[in-house]
């Protein structure tokens, strides 16, 4: 059975291309490579012994998604992860986050719309639910005026899923809602590699503690939390990549309650970044060179998930703990810098 992975190449695609060919589906990988690379294809095919097809375009040239569709008209399922993701990058190129992230969903459920039958998973986040009036958070919380031009894409992106089942029942779709993805396979064949500085907390903990980065900035310690630090829930990405199968296999063999159909996906557990740092000193024997600073605007204060309802209704946990995520991930930089 064949299935596309919209960026497929990144960080969460590359291990749910692995996890997807690990069960026998046949992937098919589009990536502009705007944030990834080609070698990744390598790292993909070690671990599994199969490479994928790999088409390299931009899902913004609509003349090219019709195109794909047309050839691999016997996909027959889409899990889409390509999308602008920095935070930052949204707030000061705001156009760009639009079109990348909603111009290229709108193509794709287009050829999905006019297929006899579809399956459809988006790569949704936890920033739909802002700061959450009540922890942990499910999957009732009010969605939240974004903090980002990167949040409301998701927000507007799952709208524009609803909306379009909500008029084509051959579509079925699920939105999963990420918490913080981290880590690395196991194999160290694949990872997260950002260009650039690092956004996220985790990579720039491993840059740090192998001498790319000079010192990690704490932001803010005087938060309304056990140590004063923001709280986090951190999921191990093979996790994810699992429930990105499971959500699919959901959808193919009709278990699915509605047409339209959102999950969280995280451990269920919050931790502060005191305590990722302590964490990532105990897996690593290293000294983490760190220091506390202003907090950072539009940090919220604590977010993790209320696994429930993918737990019971998904049939998906997560295994892994936040000491797995971190010795993973600091095996995959020592391998990157070896």
């Amino acid at each position: 059975m064949k299935v596309l992975v919209t960026g497929g190449l990144g960080f969460i695609g590359s291990h749910t291309v692995v996890e997807l060919q690990n069960k026998g589906f046949e992937v098919v990988i589009i990536d502009n490579c705007s944030n990834s690379s080609p070698e990744v294809l390598k790292g993909i095919t070690s671990i599994t012994g199969k490479e994928p097809i790999f088409e390299q375009f931009d899902l913004r040239e609509k003349s090219k998604v019709q195109d794909f569709f047309k050839r691999h008209d016997d996909v027959q399922g889409v899990i889409h992860f390509a999308a602008s993701k920095a935070v930052g990058e949204s707030v000061e190129n705001p156009l760009l986050y639009y079109e990348n992230n909603l111009a290229t969903l709108v193509y794709i459920l287009q050829e999905l719309s006019i297929k006899t039958s579809s399956n459809f998973i988006f790569s949704s986040s936890c920033t739909v639910y802002g700061q959450a009036d009540e922890l942990p958070i499910t999957e009732n919380a009010p969605v939240k005026a974004a903090e980002s031009p990167y949040g409301n894409t998701k927000q507007i992106g799952e709208e524009i899923i609803r909306d379009t089942c909500k008029v084509n029942t051959n579509l079925k779709a699920i939105a999963l809602r990420y918490f913080n993805p981290t880590g690395a396979h196991p194999t160290a064949a694949i990872g997260e590699l950002p260009i650039g500085v690092p956004q996220n907390l985790i990579p720039y903990i491993t840059q740090t503690a192998i001498g790319l980065r000079e010192q990690l900035s704490v932001f803010g310690d005087d938060y309304p939390t056990q140590d004063g630090t923001c709280i986090r829930d951190y999921i191990h990405v093979v996790d994810l990549a699992k429930a990105h199968v499971i959500a699919l296999q959901r959808l193919l063999e009709d278990k699915n309650n509605s047409n339209y159909e959102v999950f969280n996906v995280g451990t269920g557990t919050g931790s502060t970044v005191l305590e990722v740092i302590q964490s990532f000193e105990k897996v690593s024997k290293q000294k983490l060179n760190y220091k506390i600073v202003a907090r950072r605007e539009g940090d919220i204060t604590a977010a993790y998930a209320d696994t429930t309802k993918a737990n019971e209704e998904l049939g998906w946990k997560a295994e892994s703990n936040l000491d797995d995520s971190l010795s993973s991930a600091w095996k995959w930089e020592q391998k990157v810098r070896s």
